[in-house]
């Protein structure tokens, strides 16, 4: 069977070791008793390998690359419908999945922080995602407040998900090796349907806090506040960064009712 080349451009590094692959499979949980999982990115199918082996899950392949499509064409033939070439962050998950699901994959690094934002936009129908992203996202996404690594999308994915950093992955097992270390999280979905606030105005806030991280939040989301009424509210002398969840979240409702 003929070898996928990996393509710079669409940000593709193979995973080559099976051990690794493995334990990624196998940090599927299941939880919010799903059955169905989508692995994105699948290249010549080292994850899909272990995926297609558990009889507790029914897997989907999803991939841009109409090479990686072929190949696994050939590979897997009892998949059909369930192998799709086409662009995750352009697919319409209703259309596909009835209910509640999963996402695996060693996520292409160049788009990675569009894959979790597209799973954010699905939070109800998306339970659990375990994933290999660059070291530096991983630790991004499980940051707690007061690091420098936590930000927008710390707040955003914790507000729904909670974050777990899996393992770290050394460059060597991969064709062609990235430039940089990976890791592996696992996201599973919290309890929370929606937050007890103006969602929309809790990313403006977040997102107003973070942009400008080195001012105090009176400063940073003052277009958002009535300096008036709230001139003694002690989280807006804090930096965005020392917020957590329910701190934001508090602050937007304080927020809300200043207007």
């Amino acid at each position: 069977m003929t070898v996928v080349r990996a393509k710079k451009h669409l940000g593709q590094h193979f995973l080559t070791d099976k051990n690794i692959a493995a334990k990624i499979v196998g940090s599927l949980q299941l939880t919010g008793g799903y059955s169905q999982v989508l692995e994105v990115g699948p290249g010549m199918g080292i994850l899909s390998d272990f995926l297609l082996q558990r009889l507790d899950l029914e897997t989907y392949l999803i991939d841009i690359d109409t090479e990686s499509y072929e190949f696994l064409q050939k590979k897997y033939p009892q998949l059909g419908e369930r192998l799709i070439n086409d662009d995750f962050l352009e697919m319409d998950f209703g259309k596909v999945f009835p209910g509640k699901f999963g996402i695996i994959g060693n996520f292409p690094y160049n788009i990675s922080s569009q894959i979790l934002f597209k799973v954010l936009d699905s939070r109800q129908q998306v339970v659990e995602v375990v994933g290999m992203f660059q070291k530096e996202v991983a630790e991004r996404c499980a940051a707690k407040p007061g690091s420098k690594e936590y930000g927008i999308l710390s707040v955003f994915l914790q507000a729904y998900y909670k974050i777990e950093y899996l393992f770290t992955v050394k460059a060597g097992v991969f064709n062609p090796p990235p430039k940089v270390l990976s890791a592996v999280i696992r996201l599973t979905r919290n309890e929370v349907a929606e937050l007890d606030c103006d969602e929309k105005l809790f990313w403006q806030v977040v997102k107003a806090g973070f942009n400008q991280r080195r001012k105090t939040l009176r400063n940073a989301v003052s277009s958002l506040v009535n300096k008036e009424k709230m001139t003694d509210e002690p989280l807006l002398d804090l930096r965005a960064e020392r917020l957590s969840v329910a701190d934001f979240v508090s602050l937007t409702n304080k927020i809300a009712e200043s207007r």
